[in-house]
């Protein structure tokens, strides 16, 4: 939302943030372990005699740290004891638990800290006030000689004191203030501290419940294979044989694919693979590599949609004293997380029960009730952890299977896709090329800068896209066009070039292409003019002092400049995404027979003012690994209609024996949180790719690395 907007929104805050505390239904609640039976209110906060803080997180939690870095914020504000407070999943999709940042619930965008920061912490300042004032009732004194510390509320004149937990019912009963006033970043006690997850423990012990986790009464099976061509569907299959087989209950054409249900997942999937399928491969049968390749290369030479324009790029290249010329690609890319897509669903003629490893749950709501006929107070999602989501599990597909099996089941189903089926009908990250022409003066100045992307847009891809596309697909050139060093002629512009083959969000989105893009150019344009990488970017930011400021912590830390053994170089790489700034410097090496190794990376992030130190270094290695996969093997590539990979085997991880080092430094700020799970992997592939070239002389303009020959 708009600032405008969300300060609006938030200042009649009473409906929005509902708060609810637990009630002392009998004496043994004091004594009870977490999770003890209770009356809710709505909201995000129940306390309970025991002083156990129980507090809602409205994310998904995939892995990024979010039920712990919500929960701190409003902790930080309620003033509890952080070692009582316990967390839950959102009891039911509502408003009140919607992403601010996307009016509806959902996680992504790195929006969860960023979007919660105000929100999150005016729960628990209003949840403190009203404990305040019941506190204040309870000891016949203004609230203002009151204090809070470790969920306890003090009167020192009197040395009198009440606990939060013998607090509660009182407080329950009041109405939360519409204004609170929240603490500045000096009393800060919570946000700011490398505090340990408190889903921890549970992943550690294998307590977690993750969606392929799910178990609910009456549950069947389902495995599902789908049309290997995009756009393809069903021809013929023969089910009798596959009926008699033990335990399966029904075979289902959902047009598109076919599903097999069973009581038992292994007897699903087994009788599906012993199931002869014929498919209808429609129009879609004769797209191949070099169709597409042809399509997009054609693309350099058509009209364009300018994403931003500044100066005369054309007349300055027309002047430069050097002109530098190159095209980058790379390739569609899989999502791939470790848990294959899945859901659970129970469809009855009144209610639909959901239980998802989803990052959209508000649309799954509308999705259900559009595919049930249900009114959406009818719909039920129940949250899981997820097993990694990058984006794709924005997507529908997996939870309009499962709704339409229990449909046709007449009982609750759980659909699991194999790792072949996750592969293979993914939604990818676009292939993109791009032809950059850079301009340099006399003196080695950079001067004009001119850039076509060509690529799939995902905008195009939504139902309500304008077809023609009236504007560049921000997806398609972000990383590139919102690019901020001092460039004085500048122009990015754009062509979409759209197949079947569909695509979505991936981690960092366009910022994941156009930052190798970008960086690895840039590098080409600092050896033309003669100068050294880093050097070049100092003078492209001199005026910009956050992003000149990491790029020289992580020059620094990566031991810039300083002598390497012969066959090892160091890459360098600064990118802005989500509001936060990232460098990054790699180090690697390269063998006579081409064996890559990357050594280290040192990362420098500035994302504003940090709530849980761990967790942001957490994903900036975690963002590296991703986007250093991605580099060195990641590859989806299409014949005949179809994608070719089909597992882990040819669309491999970077397994821990690849891994390099990564120190990763964060800088102090105290303007509001900037987005972390994905800022860490756009410069990751040019800093490597640079650190190639520095090594070997080779430039590296096509991704994966293994395409030019390297093996890790």
């Amino acid at each position: 939302m708009k600032r405008a907007n969300f300060v609006a929104t938030t200042a009649a805050a009473s409906g929005v943030f509902a708060l609810g505390f637990e009630l002392p239904l009998k004496p043994r609640l004091a004594e009870a372990a977490e999770g003890a039976p209770a009356i809710r209110l709505q909201g995000f906060v129940r306390i309970a005699p025991d002083e156990t803080v129980t507090i809602v997180s409205p994310q998904a939690e995939m892995g990024q740290g979010v039920a712990t870095s919500i929960p701190m914020l409003v902790a930080e504000e309620l003033d509890c004891d952080w070692a009582r407070v316990r967390i839950e999943s959102f009891p039911t999709v509502d408003k009140i638990y919607n992403n601010p940042a996307f009016g509806t619930m959902g996680t992504g965008g790195s929006s969860s800290v960023r979007g919660w920061y105000l929100p999150a912490r005016k729960v628990g300042g209003q949840a403190r006030a009203m404990l305040v004032a019941a506190a204040a009732a309870k000891f016949g004194v203004p609230a203002t000689d009151l204090r809070t510390q470790n969920g306890v509320v003090y009167h020192d004149a009197s040395s009198r004191k009440a606990t939060y937990g013998e607090l509660a019912s009182a407080a329950a009963a009041l109405t939360a203030p519409t204004d609170v006033t929240l603490k500045t970043a000096d009393k800060f006690t919570i946000i700011g501290k490398p505090l340990r997850r408190l889903d921890l423990r549970d992943k550690v012990t294998g307590r977690a419940g993750f969606g392929i986790d799910v178990v609910v009464p009456g549950m069947l099976f389902a495995a599902i294979k789908q049309s290997p061509v995009f756009g393809g569907g069903v021809g013929r299959y023969e089910e009798s044989s596959i009926l008699k087989r033990p335990g399966v209950k029904k075979v289902v054409n959902l047009k598109s694919g076919v599903a097999v249900v069973a009581d038992r997942y292994w007897r699903a999937k087994s009788a599906l693979d012993a199931m002869a399928i014929t498919w209808q491969d429609g129009a879609n049968a004769a797209l191949d590599e070099t169709a597409i390749a042809t399509a997009i290369a054609a693309g350099f030479s058509e009209t364009a949609l300018v994403a931003k324009k500044v100066g005369d790029p054309d007349a300055a290249l027309a002047s430069a004293a050097k002109v530098v010329t190159a095209e980058y690609h790379v390739p569609y890319l899989a999502h791939a997380p470790m848990e294959p897509m899945n859901c659970t669903a129970s469809v009855t003629a009144d209610r639909c029960e959901i239980w998802a490893p989803t990052q959209a749950p508000g649309p799954v709501v509308g999705v259900a009730a559009r595919l049930t006929n249900l009114a959406p107070d009818k719909v039920t999602v129940n949250m899981t952890y997820l097993g990694g989501g990058f984006g794709r599990r924005f997507a529908m597909d997996f939870v309009q299977q499962a709704i339409l099996l229990s449909q046709a089941a007449g009982a609750p189903v759980k659909v699991i896709w194999s790792r072949e089926e996750d592969v293979q009908h993914d939604v990818y990250r676009p292939r993109s090329s791009t032809r950059i022409k850079a301009g340099l003066d006399a003196s080695g100045k950079l001067v004009a800068w001119q850039q076509r992307i060509v690529s799939p847009s995902i905008a195009n891809a939504s139902p309500n896209a304008p077809n023609p596309p009236t504007k560049a697909d921000s997806t398609s050139v972000e990383g590139s066009a919102d690019k901020r060093y001092t460039i004085p002629n500048f122009i990015v512009d754009y062509v979409p070039k759209d197949f079947a083959v569909p695509v979505f969000y991936w981690r960092s989105v366009g910022n994941s292409q156009n930052g190798f893009f970008f960086e690895s150019m840039l590098d080409e344009v600092a050896h033309a003019a003669g100068k050294d990488p880093y050097a070049f970017r100092k003078e492209l930011v001199a005026d910009k002092p956050r992003l000149l400021n990491v790029l020289e912590i992580a020059a620094k830390n990566g031991n810039w400049g300083k002598p390497l053994p012969k066959g090892s170089g160091r890459g360098i790489a600064l990118h802005e995404s989500f509001g936060s700034m990232v460098a990054e410097v790699a180090e690697v090496s390269v063998d006579a027979k081409n064996h890559l190794r990357v050594h280290r990376v040192s990362c420098a992030i500035d994302c504003g003012q940090v709530v849980n130190p761990n967790t942001v270094e957490a994903q900036v290695q975690s963002a590296v690994i991703y986007g250093l996969t991605a580099a060195l093997f990641g590859r989806i590539t299409i014949n005949k209609g179809r994608v070719v990979q089909t597992n882990f085997t040819d669309y491999p991880m970077v397994r821990l024996a690849q891994a390099p080092h990564i120190n990763v430094e964060i800088v102090k700020s105290a303007i509001a949180p900037t987005g972390v799970g994905e800022p860490g992997t756009p410069p990751i592939a040019p800093a490597v790719a640079n650190a190639i070239f520095a090594a070997t002389g080779k430039r590296i303009r096509t991704l994966p690395f293994v395409r030019a020959g390297f093996t890790a």
